[in-house]
């Protein structure tokens, strides 16, 4: 008999367009082995999500950058499809802070968490954290807004190089801007630059010091604070893989207990007043020892499931029994446990996992998104280095071409400046000559004369004009990782 009340179904909305977003399918298999009817709100267009067979119904999602009041709309059209009040998870930041600001209107059709409508929006906002973080005495790397451009290029200075760059509002920066919500900047016109970009992300650019990554340094911690504010369910854990490397999203992380980074995550919340599920991102600075909060998640996490316990229990689960009036049972903590997105760590999924592990994408009771992120993410793979080397053979062809341009130009310079000797005319066919050529002054080449005492060079003949480069697909740098975090 399943724990949860299975009459209540799930509808997990996600507004952002990532289709390899492992975190959404956790969710559905985590309610719908549990034999809650799960619909998925969110772009299922080339993701393995659409493969579950534990997906009740696809709806589709608002648009990137959609108004509340759109946003409420979608939930209220799913809403009548579905039938019945449902549990509602939002899977990303936009939809989180849409929800918390929408729990009244969408509350006869929806259940949320009760709490201050604007505070995920709160924590979410990177320059709101650090001030959030100063209240409730939670480390947090020094952060400063530049004012004007010249302002980020002496902040710049004043943190030391490198330093870490973010927008305020990531959930606002637009697709396809080459913009990334976290960037390593290694140099004060880096950060002048970024600075001038601030109207394109749509909110403010933070500055922040650099704490450098290391063994043993990246934190993080899942949980869920029930409706008391008690945080249940979930855990601290260790990425010991980052996808990029040391800059990136959590490849390999493993269970592990940590006394002073759970002390924070529930100093924090409590002093927030939160409710809900949380995802919180640590780094301990080498030098100090101390544990800096560099991230607030008001969602789950995307390898949330690594915190399932002996009991089934993890915060998809515990959200869905708190907001249902289901008791929750104790945790049984599976330390060691460990979670990997095998398509960016093949080798550690082959590997023995003697306390247990879960894979993002592959399931025995579920294989169909396996199967399909497999093909997807080849082909994804395939068509990114495919466009990297043909950006780089263009650009190859491009620096050959005008190599060549400006040799052949430079030779005919080198040619018409070489002295050429020229046969002294008879004094008889130049009664008007003006100037007598002496061997100090010959002339420049056959076609150059001299008239009026002023030199007279023929007009070189036109180059070639280069083609316009075609527009090539976006391949970014791995150092520019969406989740690069302060590192």
């Amino acid at each position: 008999m399943s724990l949860l009340d299975i009459r209540v179904p799930a509808v997990l909305l996600r507004i952002d367009r990532n289709p390899f977003h492992h975190g959404t399918l956790g969710a559905v298999r985590s309610l719908g082995r549990a034999g809650v009817d799960v619909h998925v709100v969110a772009d299922s267009t080339g993701s393995p999500v659409r493969n579950s067979r534990f997906v009740r119904q696809l709806h589709p999602p608002p648009s990137p950058g959609a108004s509340p009041g759109d946003i409420a709309a979608a939930l209220h059209r799913v809403a009548v499809r579905v039938a019945r009040r449902a549990v509602l998870i939002p899977l990303d930041d936009a939809s989180a802070i849409a929800a918390g600001r929408l729990r009244e209107e969408l509350a006869p059709a929806y259940l949320l968490p009760q709490q201050p409508a604007a505070l995920p929006e709160r924590v979410a906002d990177k320059a709101e954290l650090a001030g959030v973080c100063a209240a409730a005495g939670v480390p947090h790397p020094v952060t400063l807004i530049p004012d004007s451009a010249e302002d980020a290029a002496a902040a710049a200075w004043r943190l030391g190089l490198p330093l870490v760059a973010k927008w305020s509002r990531p959930w606002l920066v637009p697709a396809g801007s080459g913009l990334r919500s976290t960037a390593l900047v290694r140099s004060a016109r880096e950060a002048r630059e970024l600075f001038l970009r601030s109207a394109e992300a749509g909110s403010a650019l933070l500055l922040q010091a650099y704490l450098p990554p290391g063994p043993d340094r990246d934190w993080f911690f899942h949980g869920y604070a029930d409706r008391t504010g008690a945080v249940r369910a979930g855990g601290p854990g260790r990425k010991q893989l980052a996808w990029p490397r040391g800059a990136g999203l959590t490849a390999v992380g493993r269970w592990t207990p940590n006394p002073q980074v759970q002390a924070l995550a529930e100093q924090l919340t409590g002093e927030l007043g939160y409710r809900g599920i949380f995802d919180l991102d640590f780094r301990r600075c080498g030098s100090t020892g101390r544990y800096h909060l560099l991230d607030f998640n008001p969602r789950p996490g995307a390898q949330f499931r690594l915190f399932t316990d002996g009991a089934g229990l993890d915060v998809v689960r515990a959200l869905h029994l708190d907001l249902t009036h289901r008791p929750l049972p104790e945790q049984v903590p599976l330390a060691g446990r460990e979670f990997v997105v095998e398509n960016y760590a093949p080798l550690t999924a082959l590997r023995p996992a003697p306390r247990g592990r879960e894979l993002a994408w592959y399931a025995p009771d579920d294989r169909g998104p396996g199967r399909a992120m497999w093909a997807l993410w080849c082909r994804h793979a395939a068509a990114r280095v495919t466009a990297r080397l043909a950006s780089r053979l263009v650009g190859l062809l491009h620096g050959l071409v005008h190599d060549r341009l400006a040799d052949h130009f430079d030779d005919l310079l080198r040619r018409r400046a070489s002295p050429v000797p020229v046969p002294a005319p008879a004094a008889a066919a130049t009664p008007h000559l003006v100037h007598q050529a002496g061997p100090q002054d010959l002339p420049l080449g056959p076609a150059v004369g001299v008239r009026d005492g002023v030199t007279d060079f023929p007009d070189l003949p036109d180059l070639p004009d280069l083609p316009d480069l075609p527009d090539l697909p976006d391949f970014p740098d791995s150092r520019d990782d969406e989740k690069a975090s302060s590192c």
